[in-house]
């Protein structure tokens, strides 16, 4: 069984708090957190059970990791994944409900005396581990773009196949679930035309940069990670779009860098990082390989 869930935070006064539930079925307090829907992304996922057990919209930022348990469903024993996001809560109230009647709103030491079940204790603690803002980058690999060798014009002006309109549509439906405020995109034709949707859908310019590119990394490796680490500099989140070779040189470096130890760095077409910094060093490389799947 697939879940997702969030540690859901808010500044207060300077003083951050996070939300823990009390579920009267098992009369036990919680994290946020529940099932996924049949095709749902688990980042999406996450925001939803987080808003629907607590009343609160949110934003999602780095991830905390896994929380492995057997469960009973349906009378079966099933092994249950739960996958966790930072959750910064926008808006919103709590009312309570049959499956939440009390919600609280604790710092994180608080908190952790407060959950019952010691699995939802690994995301406060990884929680705590990073400063509870961080800037996402979103490097996201275009979408399918047919076949190179049976192009016969510029190669930056081939398009998107069928296949990459679905990604181009899959990450403007996605990829809002970060809030982003920029939409940055390497030259080629198949890479601006897979973040336009989404450029389109926040009401945002598509600001093109040649530095995410492969002829700029071909030129200079360094250009692309340079251009992913001052996105990750601003207090904002930004989306950019590049190329595979790109892509990998610059988390890979990245990931380098700080020790996070990625054995191979993937970079399907229709792919995403999402990368955490906090004060601009990176610390958190989360991968999914296809927006349009779970």
């Amino acid at each position: 069984m697939q879940a997702a869930g969030g540690v859901l935070w808010r500044d207060q006064d300077g003083t951050v708090e996070v939300a823990v539930v009390h579920r009267p079925r098992y009369d036990d307090w919680s994290l946020p957190k529940g099932k996924l829907d049949p095709g749902e992304l688990h980042v999406v996922g996450a925001l939803r059970e987080v808003a629907e057990e607590t009343g609160f919209t949110g934003v999602a930022g780095r991830t905390l990791g896994e929380s492995r348990y057997r469960v009973l469903d349906r009378g079966r024993d099933v092994p249950k994944t739960v996958r966790w996001w930072s959750i910064r809560a926008t808006g919103g109230a709590f009312v309570p409900g049959p499956e939440v009647d009390h919600l609280q709103w604790l710092d994180v030491p608080s908190a952790l005396r407060r959950v019952t079940a010691g699995r939802d204790s690994g995301p406060l603690q990884a929680f705590l581990e990073h400063p509870a803002t961080t800037t996402t980058v979103l490097l996201v690999r275009h979408g399918s773009a047919g076949d190179r060798e049976q192009w016969t014009g510029e190669d930056d002006l081939r398009p998107l196949d069928v296949k990459g309109q679905e990604q181009a549509a899959a990450a403007a439906a996605v990829l809002p679930a970060y809030a982003p405020v920029s939409v940055h995109s390497a030259p080629p034709l198949r890479c601006t035309d897979t973040v336009q949707p989404l450029a389109v859908r926040l009401g945002l310019s598509l600001q093109v940069d040649p530095a995410l590119g492969e002829k700029a990394w071909e030129a200079d490796p360094s250009a692309v990670v340079k251009a992913v680490s001052e996105l990750g500099t601003q207090p904002w989140t930004a989306v950019a779009c590049s190329q595979g070779g790109a892509v990998q040189e610059a988390v890979g470096a990245l990931t380098e860098q700080v020790g996070l130890g990625l054995d191979r760095v993937r970079a399907r077409k229709g792919s995403l990082w999402a990368l955490s910094f906090a004060g601009g060093r990176l610390v958190d490389a989360d991968y999914t390989a296809d927006l349009r799947e779970p």
